[in-house]
């Protein structure tokens, strides 16, 4: 059973005309995402690639296509309205790839959608992927083979790097979950953990995190409680000085919290196996399986 995304997914592209949305609306097509509608406004009743249709507005395309995923490629000042206009339309699970939007913005956004029945992942994300089945986002579809480890990263390139490594050693793939490096996000380690823990089909996973915030020691605490499954984890930013911002926005040390080595602890105590490089995250995931 494939997490957030399978074969019957339909998925809507916001802002299809761009030079992203465009780039990245085809690979999902050529990976084989069934891609039913595209939103640019004032663009509406052109055509792209010869077969999507482009509305003015995402209610007009949910109307029309009954599409239950979005993909947002929408410049950052927009991104936002963009989240809110696919909430009040419908959509079940938006995925945001857009990076740079402001915080404040994305404060109001999760307000509102505290109230509607929809998941968002992102902002600023590589998106999700269940390999052989749909891919939404940016990731190279190439590397991943469908199987049974799942994958949540707050790192676009680290998951590309957990997901070749375990593919080289015969080691495919469930779904693979980008939630973003933004502080605020839609969805968190912790909620993309659980999917993937409640997934009969996911026998291994591997959690990906950084410095900056609680979010993995939150992962950690409920699966001291609650993990049954093989579990790694590698937490970038361990040489990274205090108080600095470091790559991601939300990858910052402040008053001694969200430190490699206090994520790294809580981890190991709830079970993890921990990477202590990211050239080890594939090795270190068989020894956690072996050890079951």
């Amino acid at each position: 059973m494939a997490v957030l995304i399978n074969k019957g997914t339909r998925l809507l592209v916001q802002g299809i005309t761009g030079r992203s949305g465009s780039f990245h609306a085809r690979s999902c097509m050529e990976y084989g995402t069934n891609v039913v509608a595209g939103v640019t406004p004032g663009r509406g009743g052109e055509v792209f690639d010869s077969k999507v249709p482009i509305f003015d507005t995402v209610e007009d395309a949910k109307r029309s296509t009954e599409c239950d995923a979005t993909m947002i490629f929408v410049p950052g000042p927009f991104a936002a309205d963009a989240i809110l206009e696919a909430a009040a339309a419908g959509i079940g699970l938006i995925i945001c790839i857009t990076e740079g939007i402001p915080i404040m913005d994305m404060v109001r956004v999760m307000a509102v959608l505290k109230d509607k029945e929809c998941r968002l992942i992102g902002p600023n994300c590589p998106g999700v992927i269940t390999p052989g089945q749909c891919k939404i986002g940016i990731m190279p579809g190439y590397i991943h083979r469908p199987g049974s480890i799942g994958i949540v990263s707050r790192s676009g390139t680290l998951t590309y790097e957990a997901v070749w490594q375990l593919t080289k050693r015969g080691y495919g793939q469930s779904t693979c979950i980008g939630i973003g490096g933004d502080p605020i996000q839609g969805t968190s380690h912790l909620e993309a953990l659980k999917m993937l823990h409640d997934d009969p089909e996911t026998q291994g996973i591997v959690l990906v995190g950084e410095i900056g915030g609680a979010a993995e020691e939150k992962a950690a605490a409920w699966v001291k409680k609650h993990g049954k499954k093989p579990l790694a984890a590698f937490v970038a930013g361990s040489t990274a000085p205090a108080g600095r911002r470091m790559g991601h926005a939300g990858a910052i040390i402040s008053r001694g919290r969200g430190t490699a080595q206090s994520k790294i602890e809580a981890l190991e105590q709830a079970g993890f196996h921990i990477a202590r490089s990211p050239a080890d995250i594939a090795e270190t995931l068989i020894q956690a399986l072996k050890a079951r």
